[in-house]
């Protein structure tokens, strides 16, 4: 090779490289310069959301002191009072914080400086009405919620507050466009860049013949990717539990709130009940006095009225009234009882011990023994696998399903259930079949949906039972599905972890 080829050589050698380290230059410059624009924008967005929660806390606060003042003006009880009490000192903290949020937007400043006011004039309401329930006055604080009612200043609350969720709303859309641009305009500079990079990268290892570097940097490259991912899996995780627990945790408020105005309805109901006595013993005594009918001397003031007629008729209609919202109300009751239940045992967390299935298997079945006799029905359990997992969830379980397959066996046919299990790769699979009604294909996905039955309604439930007993088995790592036909029986089938180990799971849950 010549002097002046060779010289051509590290003169080209010497060019590859600037180009190379202009081109990192660059693309670290526009990196920087873009990775500051998207956490900048990003920023913008989380204050938004922000925003938003800070609003629905004061819409919430407000409907908490709202419920506890009702509730403490109906029972009088301490525990209404105290909820009030302590709803109405976070309101003014919570909208002085959501003044410091919106302080930056001219529109919500002007929301706000309506939304004020009507916050202290709602507080003021509320004052006077405990003001007056305090000294006994409880008709003048009757009076005061009528007013605030006539006035809706709750109302002008909401709907101040629902101008500003829909500016947040609006916001949160172009703040997210322009993250979204930002973000494509990132991937496309470093797109384009690395292009460049692996052009300079290949040109220069065919010039300079470095294989061996360039081995290492690909296996460089593989570790770093791999440890993006796993990066990446450990935040969705986290993302995933934490949505589970907001879940749970609205669950739980949700159903705390709708007990108090149940509360209300079941006290009303009562009187009512207390009262229809009364009622139709005037009714009964003005008819008689119409018919010039003298009471007999014996007649007991408990004893129930004699009504004729219409007035009796009249009594039948409201005894079946009240026996509807009484039943009602049991339902709901039982529906929020349900929802709290379920909250509570999405929180537990599992203990896994070693099992021996056919003995709690059969300490469930002595337990329904007296309904099984009455449903003519006998239970068989067949050989099963001991298993390591947590033992109060496995009751759950299988009790869930035991009962169930008693509660639909078919009227007048005597009753086969039958519990059977085997392993399989290192999993148990437990089958609980039976000869009852059946399950129509289409509705085996419905059993497994929250408060959602298929089939007659002609047995007592909430629809939850199932949907709970898919949860368990899901957190110990499990499956379940089921076989069935209309009027053919059904077969349960649940795949279970021979070993099933605690710390990942209840992490997870």
């Amino acid at each position: 090779m010549t002097v002046d080829a060779t010289r051509r050589r590290a003169i080209g050698q010497i060019l590859l490289l600037a180009a190379g380290f202009l081109v990192l230059v660059a693309i670290s410059v526009a990196s920087v310069i873009l990775v500051n624009k998207a956490r900048d924008d990003n920023r913008w967005v989380v204050h938004t959301v922000e925003v938003e929660n800070q609003i629905n806390t004061v819409l919430l606060e407000i409907r908490r002191a709202e419920s506890g003042a009702r509730g403490y003006l109906l029972t009088l009880g301490p525990e209404f009072l105290a909820e009030h009490e302590a709803a109405v000192a976070a309101i003014i903290p919570d909208v002085d914080r959501l003044g410091q949020l919106t302080a930056d937007n001219p529109a919500q400043s002007a929301n706000m400086s309506k939304l004020r006011p009507a916050i202290q004039q709602r507080l003021s309401q509320f004052a006077q009405e405990m003001d007056f329930i305090k000294r006994g006055e409880q008709v003048k604080a009757t009076e005061i919620v009528r007013q605030a009612a006539a006035i809706n200043t709750t109302g002008s609350i909401r709907d101040v507050a629902t101008a500003m969720l829909a500016e947040e709303g609006r916001l949160f859309t172009q703040r997210t466009e322009q993250a979204d641009r930002t973000q494509v305009l990132a991937s496309s500079v470093t797109i384009a860049g690395s292009s460049c990079v692996i052009a300079l990268a290949a040109l220069s290892i065919f010039l300079v013949r470095r294989s061996a570097r360039a081995r290492d940097e690909a296996e460089a490259q593989l570790r770093d990717n791999n440890l993006n991912l796993e990066s990446t899996v450990q935040e969705r995780t986290a993302d995933l539990r934490e949505a589970n627990e907001e879940i749970q945790r609205f669950a739980y408020i949700v159903s705390h709130d709708l007990r108090s105005p149940l509360v209300n309805i079941m006290g009303f109901t009562s009187e009512l009940e207390e009262l229809r006595g009364d009622i139709f013993k005037r009714i009964a005594t003005l008819g008689r006095g119409a018919s010039a009918t003298l009471v007999p001397d014996n007649a007991s003031d408990d004893a129930e009225p004699v009504l004729e007629g219409a007035d009796k008729q009249l009594s039948q209609d409201f005894t079946e009234a009240l026996g509807f919202i009484k039943s009602s109300i049991g339902k709901m009751d039982r529906l929020i009882t349900a929802i709290l239940n379920l909250t509570r045992e999405g929180r537990r967390e599992f203990q896994p011990v070693p099992i021996d299935t056919r003995e709690l298997i059969e300490g469930i079945v002595s337990t329904v023994a007296h309904q099984a006799a009455e449903a003519n029905a006998q239970i068989r359990i067949e050989p099963l696998p001991e298993i390591v997992s947590d033992r109060l969830a496995l009751e759950q379980i299988f009790s869930n399903l035991i009962d169930n397959a008693l509660k639909y066996l078919k009227p007048e046919v005597p009753g086969d259930i039958t519990v059977r299990g085997r392993t399989k790769l290192g999993f148990a699979i437990f089958e609980i079949a039976d000869n009852g009604r059946g399950i129509d294909p289409k509705d085996h996905q419905r059993i497994f949906d929250l408060f959602r039955r298929a089939g007659i309604q002609d047995r007592p439930g909430q629809g939850i039972g199932l949907a709970h007993v898919r949860a368990l088995v899901r957190r110990l790592g499990g499956t379940m599905s089921v076989a069935s036909e209309l009027h053919n029986g059904s077969t349960f089938t649940i795949t279970l972890p021979l070993q099933w180990a605690a710390s990942n799971r209840n992490r997870e849950s």
